[in-house]
């Protein structure tokens, strides 16, 4: 595929070395802990550097908690975990306005969503309700309480964990919650080499965690600002419409994906060229994150009563996509 680029749409060397440098120390410090899953670690990475959320789904005991707490050790912020259950208010994540007896008058007492990083842990044990109040906050980053708005900050980003198979107690995520999430990812079974490591660790949690020289907010915020400059050819735009259409058509889903799941998957396919320490984007970076990108905003038209089997048939269907989608040549 040819690239063709005025001088104006390169981005600047200080710029790539800088968001390389600290991707690179990000993978370091997570790494350190996180045993055998650097493409989960990879993954939250090139979300958080798209300025997205992450749906982290997967069976207990498999590391979702201990990632999320490992990536906010890694950064210089604020860190809040809000731990999801069926009494848990709206208020209770969001904050309320309260009677100041002093100053005669309501004060708004914020809640813990108003934090860089977000953990929200079993976030399906919450009613809908409550998961509705991180509508707002998880699409424009504020809260709107009586009347008033209130920014959150930046960076933010909400890490959202869910066990697939235990339904009791649970609230299935809506649609609309779903599409919020960037990307939903999958932990997995550590490999024999990489338990045995964790077996002979001493730190085997993650109330003990803390990391030296972690990344600063500023540079989170920069990196940001420059994935938005990644370059993206027209055939590139194209062929992510191509695959969004072809969501869109295919009989076995209930709906195709959003506009919001196709900016989502632009914004992605920028952060990985990025990552990968390019300032283009090339077709792998369209196909390599797709499946995660795309799945958990897709139905099957006659669902699945097992989640995990549901997840793979929708995953089978968009390769089946990839496959038949034509790239840029």
């Amino acid at each position: 595929m040819k690239m063709e680029k005025t001088m104006s749409e390169f981005l600047p060397t200080e710029a790539m070395n800088a968001s390389r440098e600290v991707f690179d120390r990000l993978k370091t410090l997570i790494g350190s802990r996180i045993k055998g899953k650097e493409e989960a670690i990879d993954s939250i990475l090139i979300c958080l550097a798209a300025g997205g959320h992450v749906l982290i789904e997967d069976l207990p005991g498999v590391g979702k908690t201990t990632l999320a707490y490992c990536l906010a050790q890694a950064m210089d912020s604020d860190f809040k975990r809000i731990q999801f259950t069926s009494d848990l208010l709206p208020t209770d994540v969001t904050g309320v306005s309260v009677y100041d007896e002093r100053e005669k008058s309501f004060v708004f007492k914020r809640g813990p969503i108003f934090s860089n990083i977000v953990l929200a842990d079993e976030i399906n044990r919450a009613t809908p309700k409550t998961q509705s109040s991180l509508l707002e906050v998880m699409d424009h980053g504020r809260v709107t309480i009586d009347g008033e708005t209130y920014v959150v900050g930046e960076p933010f980003i909400v890490l959202a964990t869910q066990n697939p198979v235990d339904y009791e107690g649970t609230f299935p995520l809506p649609e609309s919650q779903m599409d919020r999430f960037l990307m939903r990812l999958q932990m997995g079974y550590p490999s024999v080499e990489s338990e045995l490591d964790i077996l002979s660790s001493e730190n085997s949690g993650y109330d003990d965690l803390q990391f030296e020289n972690p990344v600063s907010r500023e540079e989170i915020i920069s990196i940001r600002k420059t994935v938005s400059q990644v370059y993206l050819e027209k055939s590139i735009l194209e062929y992510i419409l191509g695959i969004i259409t072809a969501t869109r058509t295919e009989s076995e889903f209930k709906a195709g994906v959003s506009v919001r799941g196709s900016l989502a998957l632009k914004s992605a396919a920028q952060a990985r060229a990025l990552f990968l320490g390019r300032d283009f984007v090339v077709p792998e970076d369209v196909i390599e994150i797709s499946t995660s990108v795309l799945s958990h905003r897709l139905n099957l038209r006659r669902p699945s009563s097992d989640a995990i089997e549901e997840r793979r048939l929708v995953e089978g269907i968009v390769s089946r996509i990839l496959a038949v989608v034509p790239q840029p040549k």
